[in-house]
This record gives C-alpha cells, sequence and structure tokens, in this order.
C-alpha cells in the first residue's frame, strides 16, 4: 500500500509529534542520554513555542505512560480546576448561560508546567537546562512562522489591534502580521523560562530539588503573582461580546497540584487500552471498543461503508454516555464499571441498525435517571437553539467572534531504547483564548468553557472542580506486553480519529503510517464540548478521498453527510514496540506539520 511516507523503524528510540521542531527536540534529549520523559516534555515545551494557536505555556496536559522501572501504566493528571470564584451563581449574576470560549473568564489552573515538572521530577533523568534550553532558544533566536499560524494572527488583527493590545505587542511586531515562515520572536517568553531556570538552579541540590524549585515559581512564585495581578485589573472582551476580568488568583494556584492516577482500561480482541477517567473523555474510546466487541470489524474492509457505518454508530452512544455521565469523579459519582461492562454493552450493541441514528441516547442506569433526563433536556442542537451565541452586545460582533475562535491541540508519543513509552496530548493557552499576560508573554487557558452552568449536570461548574476535557492519550497493550502509544489533537473528534487508527491496526493487519493515511471519518451527533455547545444529530463528516461508492452507500444509510476534502481530517501520530524489540513510530501527513523520528 502506499505511503505518504514510510513507517520509522529503529531500536535506539522513537519521537512523534505534531512539529517538526518538536519531534527533532525529542529525538535530541534521547540522544543525549535522556529518557522518553525527558523527551517526551522537551518537545511539548518547543510546541509552545512552534504551534501558539494550538498550545500555549498557560494550558493543560493529561499523559498516559509506562514505567520499564515501576512496571505499571499509570496517568499524569496535569489538568488544572476551576478557581475558588468560579461558581454557577457567579456566571448567572453576570447574565451568562454558558461560560464563555474565551477570555479571563473560561481560565482554569494552568497545569501543563506543574504536570511536566512533576513528571521529570519524578521519573526523567536530565536536568531541567536540557529539557528547557530548545524551547527558550526558539523563543529568544525565532522560528519559523507556521503559514497557518500566520493566517491566524491576520484574522485577529482588529482584535489583537482594539481589544487585546498585550496580544498585538507580542503577534503584531512593528503592528505587522508576522510573515509566515519568517523568523518569529516572544522575547517576553523567554524571559519567563530564563527566570524561571535561573531560580531553579539557584535553589541548587540535585535535579529532583531544582525541578521543585520551578514548580514552585510558577505556582507559589513570580508566574501565580503575575496572573493573580493580570485578572484582578484587566478587563477583556470574550466571546459573551462583553468584558470581564477573571476569577484565578494565586492562591487558586498555590492550592492546586497535578497527581497520578490508575488509568481506565478495557480488554478487547487480545488488546489492552489505557485511557485517561470520567473527567475527561477517555472513557469513551475504550466504551465505544466493548460495543464494537461483537461486530465482525475485522470481517468489513479498513474503509469500507460498513466500517464507518458501525463504528460511528457505537461512538454516538458512547458520546451519548459521556453528556450523560461523565465528570470529575471527585465530585461526581460516575458509574464507570457500569459503562464499561460487557452487559451493558451488550445492551448499547444490539441499538445499532443498518440504518444511521437520529437521536442521541444515552444509556439508562438506575439511580441516574433524573441525571439523564436533565442532560437530554439541556442539550442545544444546531440550528434549533435560538440565538445562544449572545451576538449582540458591545464591542462589535466581529470582535466577539473573534474573541471566541478556538485553538485545537497538540501530541507527542516516545518510545525510548529501555521501553519506556508515554503519551501526551498538551492543550489549552492558545493566543486565541485570551489576552497575553505582559509580564509572561503568554495568555491564559479557556478550559472552563468545558463545565456547563446547570445544575444536577456531573459537568457542572464549581469551585476546585476540573473540566470534563478532550484530551486524551491513548496506550496499548497486546498480550499482556506494552505496545501502542497514539493520539490526535482534534477536540470531540480525538477519540474518533484513533479509533479508526487503532481498529485498522488491530483488524486490518495495517502498519501505523498506512492506518493513518487511510482516509478518516468523524461524527458531530452529540454536544460539542466547546462553545456554543450544539450537536449535529446524524451528522458524519468523511474524507471524500474515500471515493463516492463510499460516500453513497453512507448516504443511502441516513447518514447527514458532510464531505470533508482529502487529507483535512485528523492529525494523528502513534509509536510502536514490535514483539522483537523494533521500534516503530509515524506521523500525519495532514497539515504538513507533524513528523515521527527514530533510529
Amino acid at each position: 500500500m502506499f505511503t505518504t511516507r514510510p513507517e520509522i523503524l529503529g531500536t535506539f528510540g522513537v519521537c512523534t509529534s505534531t512539529h517538526w521542531l518538536a519531534t527533532a527536540t525529542g529525538m535530541a534529549m534521547l540522544e543525549k542520554g535522556g529518557n522518553a520523559f525527558d523527551a517526551c516534555a522537551a518537545a511539548a515545551f518547543v510546541l509552545q513555542v512552534v504551534e501558539p494557536h494550538l498550545v500555549g505555556p498557560a494550558g493543560e496536559m493529561p499523559a498516559v505512560f509506562y514505567s520499564a522501572k515501576t512496571k505499571k501504566v499509570e496517568v499524569i493528571c496535569g489538568q488544572g480546576t476551576a478557581p475558588e470564584a468560579a461558581t454557577i451563581e457567579a456566571f448567572k449574576a453576570l447574565g451568562l448561560d454558558l461560560v464563555p470560549g474565551s477570555g479571563l473568564l473560561a481560565a482554569v489552573v494552568p497545569g501543563a508546567f506543574g504536570g511536566w515538572m512533576t513528571l521529570l521530577r519524578d521519573h526523567g533523568l536530565l536536568p531541567l537546562r536540557e529539557v528547557l534550553e530548545p524551547a527558550i532558544g526558539y523563543f529568544e533566536n525565532g522560528h519559523p512562522m507556521l503559514p497557518r499560524v500566520s493566517d491566524t494572527i491576520a484574522g485577529l488583527t482588529d482584535l489583537f489591534t482594539n481589544e487585546w493590545p498585550t496580544s498585538g505587542e507580542v503577534y503584531l511586531p512593528a503592528g505587522q502580521v508576522p510573515q509566515a515562515k519568517a523568523l518569529f520572536r516572544n522575547t517576553a517568553a523567554a524571559e519567563t523560562y530564563k527566570r524561571i531556570l535561573s531560580e531553579a538552579e539557584a535553589a541548587g541540590g540535585s535535579r529532583e530539588k531544582q525541578i521543585q524549585a520551578a514548580y514552585d515559581a510558577w505556582y507559589k512564585g513570580f508566574v501565580a503573582e503575575a496572573i493573580d495581578s493580570f485578572c484582578r485589573t484587566t478587563e477583556a472582551i470574550d466571546s459573551s461580546g462583553r468584558r470581564h476580568k477573571g476569577l484565578l488568583t494565586a492562591d487558586d494556584m498555590a492550592r492546586w497540584q497535578p497527581t497520578y492516577e490508575a488509568p481506565a482500561s478495557v480488554t478487547y480482541h487480545g488488546w489492552e487500552v489505557f485511557k485517561i477517567g470520567p473527567w475527561g473523555q477517555g472513557p469513551v474510546f475504550l466504551q465505544t471498543l466493548k460495543i464494537l466487541e461483537g461486530i465482525d470489524i475485522a470481517g468489513m474492509g479498513p474503509d469500507s461503508a460498513a466500517f464507518i457505518h458501525h463504528v460511528a454508530e457505537a461512538l454516538k452512544l458512547a458520546f451519548a454516555d459521556r453528556e450523560a455521565y461523565y465528570g470529575d469523579p471527585d465530585f461526581v459519582k460516575v458509574p464507570l464499571a457500569t459503562l464499561l461492562s460487557e452487559d451493558y454493552a451488550r445492551g448499547r450493541r444490539n441499538l445499532i441498525t443498518d440504518t444511521a441514528s437520529q437521536e442521541l441516547r444515552p444509556g439508562m442506569i438506575p439511580g441516574f435517571e433524573a441525571q439523564v433526563a436533565q442532560a437530554l433536556a439541556g442539550v442545544r442542537y444546531a440550528g434549533q437553539a435560538g440565538k445562544s451565541d449572545a451576538t449582540v452586545g458591545e464591542p462589535t460582533t466581529a470582535a466577539m467572534v473573534a474573541a471566541g475562535r478556538r485553538g485545537d491541540t497538540v501530541h507527542i508519543d516516545v518510545i525510548d531504547k529501555w521501553g519506556n513509552m508515554i503519551a501526551a496530548t498538551p492543550s489549552g493557552g492558545w493566543f486565541q483564548s485570551s489576552p497575553v499576560i505582559p509580564a509572561l508573554g503568554f495568555p491564559l487557558n479557556a478550559r472552563a468553557q468545558a463545565f456547563f452552568l446547570d445544575e444536577g449536570l456531573p459537568s457542572a461548574l464549581a469551585p476546585f472542580k476540573r473540566p470534563r476535557t478532550t484530551l486524551t492519550p491513548s496506550l496499548a497493550f497486546e498480550n499482556g506486553e506494552p505496545r501502542l502509544v497514539f493520539g490526535t489533537p482534534g477536540g470531540d473528534q480525538q477519540e474518533q480519529w484513533q479509533l479508526g487508527l487503532f481498529l485498522r491496526r488491530v483488524h486490518h493487519g495495517l502498519n501505523l503510517q498506512e492506518a493513518i493515511d487511510l482516509p478518516l471519518f468523524h461524527t458531530q451527533h452529540f454536544p460539542s464540548t466547546f462553545y456554543p455547545r450544539e450537536a449535529k444529530l446524524g451528522h458524519l463528516a468523511v474524507e471524500e478521498s474515500i471515493g463516492e461508492r463510499v460516500l453513497a452507500d453512507l448516504v443511502a444509510r441516513g447518514h447527514k453527510l458532510e464531505r470533508a476534502p482529502a487529507w483535512t481530517i485528523g492529525r494523528l501520530t502513534a509509536a510502536e514496540k514490535s514483539t522483537d524489540g523494533l521500534l516503530r513510530a509515524a506521523a500525519t501527513p495532514r497539515l504538513m506539520q507533524a513528523y515521527a523520528a527514530g533510529r
């Protein structure tokens, strides 16, 4: 089968990510004697520099990893929590029925830095300087501006000029849109990371002590102070069309800590797949696998209408359950054992027919009837929800729309020569989310938009609660041995594109690059996690390169088809360790940014 690029093969180590500079940085860490965890962190910091429209320093990170030393799979949760002042009542008092999709109100504690420092402290090998210097260098000396980033800034020029001038100071140097492929610098962000590194090294002692000092500089030091001051003193326009101050404080920053957690997992045809828990959407992948387990996926072609139909219908059912049941398990009861059980999956599987469903159908678990009914009653359907996007208000509608432009996400997979493996999906803090904090050189995240402002829902807003994130890295064992790490940016589509990759690898014998290159698909049948949170019942997007016959078949099955241009869906990367020790890696050609490397 023709592939757009080779599947990378090696024995020393492999690294794959959504930007070639991050991948090269990760490989450099392996060459320096670092392990997969050093490589992943260094790549993540570089992604903050080179893909600022997709991720920033003040975002979040979940990672799922296998340690060759501990022989355990763990999740590290670098997902920050809502501020103490972030109550439903506080938002209602502002006349809001949704958390804005941008601006200062939507910020939660930026958890990515804490997650990376914790991972490096406990599992890395290299000094902090080695890990941070590549990102600092690109911030300070410049990196080639991606055409897509330049285009995004161009669309935000009025917003950055008139409403978020601190962002304009960084992203409109001399009042001009940065040219594509020209060197671009962010010296303010460079100075922030240089100061963190300086304070860390001034602490002296072991590498662990220095990394902890860096952590403290962020959450208990000058970074937290700058965030607190900016949120208290700045009113910024957001996607509500109005200006609001932020709620995040230095106390919120100091109180929060990243956590290690046991992953959620299921077995599927000799594989065990590990995901983050129900504070994110990771269990959707697991639920869908259990539903599909009783369907002959292997007997369907990997690019057939039958394959796409059955996978999409199973996903619809799992995502409906996400809306009804998922939330931060520290705050709400999530019946995860039931949702992942054989009996429950069997009942859900029986709902799949040869005709596409046009209904949102969560399962009914005893004791949760009222919650499910409330979740269904609150769904906003595209074209039926009225003017829920607050198109009135000051200043202009155009500025409001610009302030609501969503970023996306990045992804990294690494396997080293010792057998350590990690998949991480950092996100948030992109420059569309919020105005730049001038003392730091970067904006806050807008992850609180994943909360609902309705009491009684599992993902309802509450102080100190984690938003139900879409970020969902994956790790899989085959026959009890660690085998795969994979993931993708893409919001609600992350589980869906990953599932296509995994099923094609497991059932059809495709290598990683072949599985990534085949046409991809997804549905928006369920409420979006992102503002204005609408559902498109019956929707199915498919890359038109799948062929007219397949597209016609899907329409005949009742899908409301969106024909996506070829090579436009999905940003998958993946890495694999074969039974003989051979390492493999692959990356999507879509958007011409992602790259795999290894030797």
